[in-house]
């Protein structure tokens, strides 16, 4: 076990719009090495990837899943094309960071939309989170006023959770946890055409 524990974790964004870009500032900003990669040639974001910090490195979608952590920053209706690039998940942590404003409440079947995500990711333990504010805040540094932006993080595996928010502290957030996916899930995300009562709620705590 002990070898598991000094084995540095890995990291990977899979999307690389505005919210990719964004989560890839902070791990830039904190000298953090993450892959980067989208369903297109990496050639064609080697540029923007440049611009934000060496830390960021753009790679092909089969590259970026061998990571430990990913974070899953697409379109919420592209995450079972994600899902399906890898047989099992087992011993991955997945970052739910997309937002499934607008998507029909039946096709959530009655359940908080990062549920429906964990089930698509086959034995890979799933964290909401870094998904409530917009792309324009989450890219700036979260130190404010000598205190740290909130991201809120909510997840049925206490381990991943665990995990998520120490990556949150090393990213420069502060990370409050949520609790289940079915308590937590439902403040930080979207049913329908309304959101959760957390999303948008740009906080900064002090210590």
């Amino acid at each position: 076990m002990s070898n598991l524990k000094n084995k540095v974790a890995s990291y990977a964004i899979i999307g690389f719009g505005k919210i990719g870009q964004a989560l890839a500032k902070a791990f830039a900003r904190n000298g953090i090495e993450v892959s980067v990669a989208t369903t297109r040639d990496p050639e064609s974001f080697l540029s923007a990837a440049a611009a934000i910090g060496p830390e960021i490195i753009p790679t092909t979608l089969a590259e970026a899943l061998k990571a430990d952590v990913v974070f899953l920053a697409v379109r919420f209706e592209s995450h079972p094309d994600v899902a399906k690039a890898l047989p099992t998940w087992q011993g991955k942590t997945i970052v739910d960071v997309t937002n499934a404003y607008g998507v029909p409440l039946e096709q959530l079947g009655g359940q908080p939309s990062a549920r429906v995500v964990a089930q698509a990711f086959t034995g890979g333990k799933l964290v909401k989170g870094f998904n409530h504010l917009g792309a324009a805040i989450l890219e700036q540094d979260p130190a404010v006023h000598g205190g740290r932006r909130v991201v809120y993080l909510s997840s049925d595996d206490d381990s991943a959770a665990s995990e998520i928010g120490e990556l949150a502290k090393n990213l420069g957030f502060s990370p409050i946890q949520l609790g289940g996916l079915s308590e937590g899930g439902l403040l930080v995300q979207a049913y329908g055409n309304t959101w959760g009562k957390l999303i948008f709620q740009d906080l900064v705590k002090f210590d």
